[in-house]
């Protein structure tokens, strides 16, 4: 990891997001710790070595991130994010663990057991080996609500697996229904998503404000039933409205 100092965000809170790591290599998560601790805004309050331990300690320690690497002993990321989520979704609204999301590690770019976390729903995709800086706006960005896509490596991943993606099933077909159901803006804000474009960059090319590009998002998340910006992304893929290259 870089000694050298990082930039930290203007106008931090006096509340540091709160960062689970759950990894087995007790080395690995003792370098992310030293980096993530010497953040002002961030902290970390859970440590696992697998899933079991991962989801044994958020019961009791709340936390706003987990970065979960997807290959441990016992139970691994896709399934420890699974049974996370399914947490998520019976938690009352409102709860700090309504809000949690989770950010899958992996030590291979194009790793299809990324693709399965992220379709259990995580909000994000970095490698372990990503620059420092890289790994803390990870952090930061899926706090605030968005999904780490904007990586090249995400969209590497999704258009190396966009064929299993196309595999007919009944939530497919329903996507696919929906995607043809938007109106011609949402329709081109969510290809502009798929496309890994902020909502600052989708403002921008489309000569509208910011605050007109969160409305469409949050219309487009509602009609697709999409927890965040991945679960769109995917679903963009799946309906063939991006294609791979």
């Amino acid at each position: 990891m870089s000694s050298t100092p990082l930039p930290t965000p203007e106008g931090s809170g006096h509340q540091p997001i709160r960062v689970a790591l759950v990894d087995d290599q007790q080395l690995v998560r003792s370098g992310f710790t030293m980096l993530i601790n010497s953040q002002p805004d961030l902290e970390v309050v859970v440590q696992a070595g697998n899933g079991h331990e991962a989801l044994a300690a958020l019961a009791v320690t709340g936390a706003d991130v987990v970065l979960m690497d997807v290959r441990m002993p016992a139970m691994d990321g896709i399934e420890t994010t699974r049974q996370l989520m399914e947490r998520i979704r019976t938690a009352a609204a409102g709860s700090r663990l309504a809000e949690l999301k989770i950010v899958v590690l992996t030590t291979f770019d194009l790793d299809e057991y990324a693709l399965a976390a992220i379709q259990a729903g995580a909000s994000g995709f970095l490698l372990k080996d990503a620059p420092p800086e890289e790994l803390l706006e990870a952090i930061r960005t899926v706090y605030r609500g968005d999904a780490v896509i904007a990586p090249s490596t995400t969209k590497r991943l999704l258009e190396h697996v966009a064929p299993l993606l196309r595999t007919p099933s009944p939530t497919k077909d329903r996507h696919a229904s929906v995607v043809d159901a938007l109106t011609t803006r949402e329709r081109e804000v969510f290809i502009l998503i798929a496309q890994g474009l902020s909502n600052p960059e989708i403002a921008a090319g489309l000569f509208v404000s910011e605050a007109t590009v969160k409305t469409h998002v949050g219309h487009i998340l509602g009609k697709l039933g999409a927890r965040d910006r991945v679960q769109l992304v995917l679903i963009a893929y799946e309906t063939g409205v991006v294609s791979p290259g």
